[in-house]
Parts: C-alpha cells; sequence; structure tokens
C-alpha cells in the first residue's frame, strides 16, 4: 500500500514531492479553447477554463454558448467579442447561469434550458427574459436535457427528468407529456397525456413527421395528429451525432476545455507534472448502487457530497440518483431497517443500519444508509433486509426539486439514531462520502485525496479540475470539491474529496491553493483508488 495512503489503524503523514506550477504544462492558455483561432477568446475569470455546455447557431448567424455556471455567451455575427448574459448582469434575469440547451423560434424566440432550475424565453434578442422556475413549475420539470429544446414552427418541446412540456404560444399555455408509473405532476401545463414508456428524457430532436424522444427505456417519436399528441415506436429513426457549429466552414463543439474544434479529444490539462500514488484497491468499496443498472444509476455528477454546485447550495450531505416517480429503491447492503417514516422536511425516508463495521485507532463505527424523498415505502422498521431488495419507490416528497434518490451514508461511532436522522437535523454529524464505499463502474476507478495549505490545514471548497467524466451527459462534470465545514472524512481515508466512476487513464488534473497553481498527474484503474495530494 503506498505511503500515502492512509492505513485502517494508523495516522499516517502524506508524502509530499515537489510539485510542478508553471502554466506551460498547459497545452494553451487556460482562458482559451484550444484550436480556436476564428473565434475570439472566452471570458475566463477564473483562468481555469470555461465548460461549456451547449453551442447554437441563431438564425441571425449570432452564436450561443451555454455554460457550466457563467451563463450565456453570445457572439453576433461579424463582432469580435463575446456579449456575457448571467443571472446577475442582465434584465428580466436567466433563472440560472448553467445553461443546458437553446431553441430558436421562428419570430426571433430564444428559448434556454437550465441543468436545475428550468427554463426562459426572450423575445428581445435577449435583452430581458421569461423564466419557468420553482413557482411555475413545483417540485419538478427543473432539470432540461442536455439539449433539449426543439422548436418546429411554433411548437417548442423542452425535454426534462420530469418529461416533456410543449407549447405552441410561447408558453402562455402548455401541454405535459409523462409515462404512467407515476402520478401525472402537470406543471404549468392544462393537461398531461401518459405517453412515454418512462418520463426520464434524456434526449430530443426534430424528425421527419414529428419529434424523437430518447428515454431511460428506449426511442419514441412523438407527433401530433391535429387533435391530439400520439407517441409510437422510433422504428428506424436514430439520433445524429451531438449537435456542432460551423465556423468557417470548421465544426466546433463545446465541453469542458471551451469550444474548439470537434476533431480535437485531447484532455483540457496536459503536460509533465509530480506524479501521484498508484492505484491501489480501495479499503470499503463494498456497497451496491441503490439503483439497477436498468434505471439511471449514474450518480448526478454536479451535486456530489460535500458540493455547493460552485458556492450556489448549501453543502451536500450525500449523494443523488436523478430517476422518474415510482423507480424502485434498493438496499445498497444487508441489515436492519432503523426507520422507515417522515424525516426532514416530511421526506418518506429508510434509514438501514448495516451488519459491518469499521475501525480506526480503536473506535468502531458502525455503517447506516439512508434513502430520502420516496414516494412510498416497502419496508417497516426492524425489517431485515438484503441486498439489492426494493425498499422504497423514488418520488420528490419533502425538500426536493425534482424525482431523485438522495442517497445518504453515516459512519458513526454511536448507535444514536438521532445523530444519522432528524428531522431538524440539516447536517447529521457522521455522514461520509458515498463514493468511497459503493462498488466503483465496470471500467472506471475512485481519486481521492487531500488539498492543504502552507500551514498543512485543509483547504475548504477548493475546485479540483482535470477529471473527465462523460456520464449521465444531463448532469455534467465540471470539478470537484474538497469538503466545507460540514462535510466528514472517511474513518479510514481522511481526505478531503472523492470522486467515483472516473474513466480508466491518465489524467493531470489541477487545484489553486493560496494564488497558486497546483498540478499533479494520476492515473486511474479499473476497480482501484488513486490517492492524490495538491500542497503548495
Amino acid at each position: 500500500m503506498p505511503e500515502s495512503l492512509p492505513t485502517a489503524n494508523s495516522r499516517v503523514r502524506p508524502r509530499l514531492g515537489p510539485l510542478l506550477l508553471s502554466a506551460s504544462l498547459l497545452a494553451a492558455p487556460l482562458g482559451a479553447a484550444r484550436g480556436q483561432a476564428d473565434l475570439p477568446e472566452l471570458p475566463d475569470s477564473s483562468q481555469w477554463g470555461v465548460h461549456v455546455l451547449a453551442a447554437s447557431r441563431a438564425p441571425d448567424g449570432s452564436l450561443w454558448l451555454g455554460t457550466y455556471g457563467r451563463g450565456i455567451y453570445r457572439l453576433p455575427r461579424g463582432r469580435r467579442a463575446w456579449e456575457v448574459i448571467r443571472s446577475d448582469t442582465t434584465p428580466g434575469a436567466l433563472s440560472w447561469d448553467f445553461v443546458h440547451a437553446f431553441g430558436f423560434g421562428p419570430r426571433g424566440q430564444i428559448w434556454y434550458g437550465t441543468l436545475g432550475n428550468g427554463w426562459g424565453l426572450s423575445l428581445d434578442g435577449g435583452k430581458t427574459w421569461k423564466s419557468w422556475t420553482y413557482d411555475q413549475l413545483g417540485p419538478e420539470w427543473q432539470y432540461v436535457a442536455s439539449g433539449g429544446l426543439a422548436t418546429r414552427g411554433d411548437t417548442t418541446v423542452v425535454a426534462t427528468a420530469d418529461g416533456l412540456q410543449i407549447t405552441t404560444d410561447d408558453g402562455a399555455h402548455w401541454t405535459a407529456i409523462v409515462d404512467a408509473v407515476g402520478p401525472a405532476a402537470k406543471g404549468p401545463a392544462d393537461s398531461a397525456l401518459p405517453l412515454l414508456a418512462n418520463e426520464y428524457v434524456r434526449r430530443i430532436a426534430t424528425v421527419p413527421g414529428g419529434w424523437l424522444v430518447s428515454t431511460l427505456r428506449g426511442e419514441q417519436r412523438l407527433r401530433h395528429t391535429g387533435d391530439t399528441w400520439v407517441a409510437e415506436p422510433a422504428g428506424r429513426v436514430a439520433f445524429h451525432p451531438p449537435d456542432s457549429v460551423l465556423v468557417t466552414g470548421r465544426a466546433y463543439r463545446g465541453g469542458p476545455c471551451g469550444l474548439r474544434p470537434a476533431h480535437i479529444a485531447s484532455p483540457c490539462l496536459t503536460g509533465d507534472a509530480e506524479p501521484a500514488d498508484h492505484p491501489v484497491a480501495p479499503l470499503t468499496a463494498w456497497l451496491k448502487r441503490p439503483i439497477s443498472h436498468r434505471d439511471n444509476h449514474f450518480i448526478d455528477q454536479t451535486y456530489r457530497y460535500g458540493s455547493t454546485m460552485g458556492g450556489n447550495f448549501q453543502q451536500h450531505q450525500g449523494v443523488e440518483f436523478n430517476n422518474p416517480d415510482g423507480t424502485p429503491v434498493l438496499a445498497a447492503g444487508p441489515g436492519t431497517v432503523v426507520l422507515a417514516g417522515r424525516a426532514e422536511a416530511g421526506a418518506l425516508t429508510v434509514t438501514i443500519r448495516h451488519d459491518t463495521t469499521v475501525t480506526k485507532d480503536g473506535t468502531a463505527y458502525r455503517l447506516y444508509s439512508t434513502y430520502y424523498h420516496n414516494s412510498s415505502l416497502g419496508v417497516r422498521e426492524g425489517d431485515r433486509v438484503r441486498t439489492g431488495q426494493a425498499i422504497a419507490r423514488v418520488g420528490n416528497t419533502g425538500r426536493a426539486t425534482n424525482d431523485h434518490l438522495h442517497f445518504e451514508l453515516s459512519a458513526a461511532p454511536t448507535d444514536s439514531l438521532p445523530a444519522i436522522v432528524d428531522s431538524s437535523q440539516r447536517f447529521p454529524p457522521y455522514t461520509t462520502n458515498a463514493e468511497l464505499w459503493l462498488e466503483p463502474l465496470p471500467g472506471t476507478g475512485i481519486v481521492a485525496g487531500r488539498v492543504v495549505g502552507a500551514d498543512g490545514a485543509p483547504v475548504r471548497q477548493a475546485r479540483i479540475y482535470g477529471i473527465v467524466k462523460r456520464q449521465p451527459t444531463e448532469t455534467p462534470f465540471s470539478f470537484a470539491e474538497t469538503y466545507g465545514d460540514k462535510g466528514h472524512s472517511h474513518p479510514l481515508y481522511g481526505e478531503h474529496f472523492a470522486v467515483s466512476d472516473v474513466p480508466a487513464g491518465r489524467y493531470v488534473v489541477g487545484t489553486e491553493i493560496e494564488g497558486r497553481r497546483v498540478l499533479r498527474q494520476i492515473s486511474v484503474a479499473p476497480g482501484k483508488l488513486t490517492w492524490v495530494t495538491f500542497r503548495p
């Protein structure tokens, strides 16, 4: 086992080799997209690059970019400077600066969709906006799919994790298209039609005679008959490759590195850097996914344990699995149900005390798993459960803004249930990062480590860039965050951050400590854990 990776019963000082800080390690200036000679450089106050989530060309020739946390960048035809539209700079305001999709109507309509706070429309070229958020949508419909806006004539379809919303009059009226499993939550719609095989929509596109819809249960063709909407098998119709935009005849595509030629697939950070430790077997990755592989078993990449989504939310105490109403929730391991009922803000909740403990410095820590926001429960207190047993169904009860499972783990030196789950406690004292306990997906590994200042103290809410994760596309990965004062390290690791399901390969990763860049080179192996320490 590497010298710098903590063992179960000892406190080990990390081995800190020299770190190369030169920006020359990068393939290009961090604020620019490599190969972007035909485009002006994107405004980038962070100097770590602009993560472009959506790139579209409007009918008037202007180029529109949706970004991760930076709002919208617009480049009018013939201009050499980007215009920035953000929630805090534009009259009418965007609903959210995480912009995931665009759509353009025949009368100058500009639609945008966000990653977590609904969508909006401008009728004056982006000067002002009308937005549909929680007040109009309710506790669903917040997550617009990647590229989840499709317009044909007067009809605009918004694809979300909770189904489709369709308008023919610029949002004055809506029709919802959902599945038949969960309750027909209409949001702003006058009616809801249960036509989808699954309401978790991952993509939409216009095709001859209708719209092609991709869900967790495959693809369907949606069309309007003149009287109503119908859904049919997709047949041989297929989605085209991901959308790109043409600039002086060359195809460009957005991604974590910004906007660059579509044929370039190299990492955002490259070059020589001090290597981190070799991958080793994880100490406790023995739990199974609480969601089946037939459903969305990917962890939400934007709001991980300890994350604030770039300072926008409270420090997260668990991980999310976004799935539609009624999706089975599975026990992550064997144990005894110690809570089955209402918890924080009325969320229907299950807590399991697992049979296994871990020991550190003579203290035993018992593992608990808690499953929040369910629509119904399938177990009672005192029940024994086995790994993979259905214990509940996904919902949005309690303090939730979409249908999802909030999965929380606690490693506690006590059997006191209020220390694990308490209706009045928003930050339980023994939560731990589930990504160090869940078995990684095939072909992926775990990256974990520490970020410390010159004084040896943890650097809180530091961002770690350079890891590339492509699934799920509907919640894109941009950076990891170290824990704040409400996050808790694994008893055996003492880590400041951890990210699982990282595709095997080599990466250059970096962060900023006391105003200086710190870069390391890591290798990720399937089923293994890579430990990395950042220190100036």
